[in-house]
């Protein structure tokens, strides 16, 4: 029979506090998703308030309120600040101040301005042929039939249905069979842009072609490529070409201009959205003294805390709500200069450890994984990892995601390692470089590799060839014959 006991133990339990859990996720959100959060805690705390131009943020004054006095740095420590050629740029970013056009949560006439310069122009391509199809004057049988088209119609201007399909779609508000359906279509195709609506490749470049006038020169030859011979065209069988046409060199030479000047994804040229931009959040540039790390002054959040109800609030009960508000308006504050130190620490350590590659190229970056950055600035892999999604650095030689510094490694006969973005570009090197005559074969360029110390197998090679779109070396070997 079992009796009731007590027993003691010990264990180590982490709790999820709402402060831990407000600061992982402000670390983990982008400049621009950062903007909206803020936005949307200015509509709803009082306590907080957006600084004007040419003030500070606020955010170090309000924060010293609730922390004690760091200590100093250890000797050790300072010598090696001293001694780093990375530098950190404007790190005390509470006192910066940026103008109204920098800081869309800061109201006015921002949202104005923000409005004015809105793409409005985002029109789908369905939307586009219903608006032409709503002023073509067709009867309500023949636009229910054309509506159902144009839904069947993909983003790139391709059917991808059936006409059986489309027709059994229609049932049994109409009741309508293939044939009738087709008929429908080459009104559709007679749309803007031109090769809508086709069923293949072909199709829709002689769509695009019957547009032109049939005295063009080479007008038949390329209807007759576009519906029979597009393959050969596209394997630059130009020899056997001529012979299945029966034509000269000089009316192939026009009907292939013709046939190349048609677009194969007419849909496309139809905006479905507005376009997104890259905000940087760290700018890397090169100095006297080294490599300096600035953080971008636009994504910086200008707000503070609202002195003047934080002034205002006693100790009785009615001022609970208030309490609570100016306690998370604390927790917001702590939580940005914590994103914001994080940051810029990574940042300047994966800067430490690429400066080969932001002088000499992506044939010398240093492989890097996660636990190295997180060793360097004793945080744990996952806070790694949520600082360095959806981040950007601008650097001299381009805008990089920050993961894309992170690579494995390939390690070499000397005990060093080779990143695979530093294989990737010295693969693409070699081709580059590689004769037309006699390309490089996998087995070849992994003879190479392993002549510079990086001893890679040739399906490695081959993988990382096929990941950048390269050709094998017979199919560019008959491009490079062709082309002479």
């Amino acid at each position: 029979m079992l009796k009731p006991s007590l027993q003691l133990r010990l264990g180590q339990q982490l709790t999820m506090t709402p402060q831990l859990q407000q600061a992982i996720r402000l670390l983990q959100l982008p400049a621009l998703e950062l903007q909206a959060h803020i936005r949307e805690l200015l509509e709803s705390n009082v306590m907080l308030e957006p600084t004007e131009e040419g003030e500070g943020s606020g955010v170090f004054e309000a924060i010293t309120e609730t922390t004690a006095e760091q200590p100093p740095a250890p000797e050790h420590e300072r010598e090696r600040a001293q001694e780093n050629t990375v530098e950190v740029l404007d790190e005390g970013w509470g006192e910066q101040s940026v103008g109204p056009a920098e800081a869309p949560w800061s109201g006015g006439d921002d949202d104005e301005r923000q409005q004015e310069y809105a793409d409005s122009a985002g029109q789908s391509l369905q939307e586009h042929l219903l608006w032409q199809l709503e002023v073509a004057k067709l009867g309500p049988r023949e636009f229910a039939i054309a509506r159902a088209i144009v839904d069947a119609i993909s983003d790139d201007g391709y059917i991808t249905e059936s006409l059986d399909e489309i027709a059994n779609t229609l049932r049994p508000e109409v009741e309508c069979d293939a044939a009738e359906v087709e008929a429908v279509l080459g009104g559709v195709q007679a749309l803007d842009p031109a090769g809508i609506g086709a069923r293949s490749v072909g199709e829709c470049i002689e769509l695009q072609l019957r547009q032109l006038d049939p005295a063009t020169p080479g007008f038949s030859t390329a209807i007759e490529i576009a519906r029979h011979h597009l393959e050969l065209v596209a394997e630059r069988e130009l020899s056997l070409l001529r012979r299945e046409l029966r034509a000269t060199e000089e009316e192939i030479t026009c009907a292939l201009a013709l046939v190349r000047s048609c677009h194969p994804r007419p849909g496309s040229t139809v905006s479905t959205g507005a376009s997104e931009y890259v905000v940087p959040d760290v700018f890397v540039r090169r100095t006297d003294h080294g490599w300096a790390v600035e953080i971008n002054a636009a994504t910086l959040p200008r707000v503070r805390l609202n002195s003047s109800y934080a002034s205002l609030i006693g100790r009785n009960a009615s001022h609970a709500t208030m309490r609570a508000q100016l306690q998370e308006a604390r927790w917001l504050l702590k939580s940005l200069e914590i994103r914001h130190e994080t940051l810029i620490k990574v940042a300047r350590s994966i800067v430490e450890r690429q400066q080969a590659f932001l002088e000499h190229g992506d044939e010398h970056m240093r492989p890097m994984i996660l636990k190295d950055i997180a060793e360097a600035v004793s945080m744990h892999e996952s806070t790694i990892s949520r600082v360095t999604s959806g981040k950007y650095m601008h650097t001299p030689r381009g805008v990089f995601e920050l993961r894309y510094f992170f690579s494995s490694q390939v390690e070499g006969a000397d005990g060093s390692g080779t990143s695979s973005t530093a294989i990737r570009a010295k693969i693409k090197k070699l081709v580059k470089e590689e004769g037309a005559e006699a390309p490089l074969s996998d087995g070849r360029i992994a003879e190479l590799l392993s002549g510079e110390g990086i001893p890679v197998a040739r399906r490695t090679v081959a993988k990382y060839r096929e990941a950048m779109g390269i050709a094998p070396s017979n199919e560019r070997k008959r491009a490079g014959s062709k082309q002479m």
